[in-house]
């Protein structure tokens, strides 16, 4: 199964310390196949995030879109865990958007 990453278009950027990059080096070490969907990068652009605000109710990446359309959003630090530990895909079909 495929997923959707949201992310920022600051593609680029690969520091552990940057949200987007943590999310998308998770999923490439897991082995999980993902297509990117990039948006704004700036911090003054968030209101422009159109599809993320649209998926998940808040302007800050990343998410994760899953094949049936549901949506998974934490904090990076807590989406890395999940999807290091193999618990990616329990959080498809679930309400598992936590705004912010």
């Amino acid at each position: 199964m495929a997923v959707k990453h949201l992310r920022c278009s600051g593609q680029w950027v690969k520091i552990g310390t940057h949200p987007c990059w943590k999310v998308e080096k998770a999923l490439i070490n897991v082995g999980i196949e993902y297509e990117t969907v990039a948006g704004p990068a700036m911090p003054w652009q968030r209101e422009k995030r159109s599809e993320l605000i649209e998926k998940t109710g808040a302007n800050r990446y990343p998410a994760i879109v899953f094949e049936d359309g549901s949506v998974y959003r934490e904090e990076s630090k807590q989406m890395e865990e999940t999807i290091r530990a193999g618990r990616l895909f329990e959080k498809a079909g679930s309400a598992a958007v936590t705004p912010g």
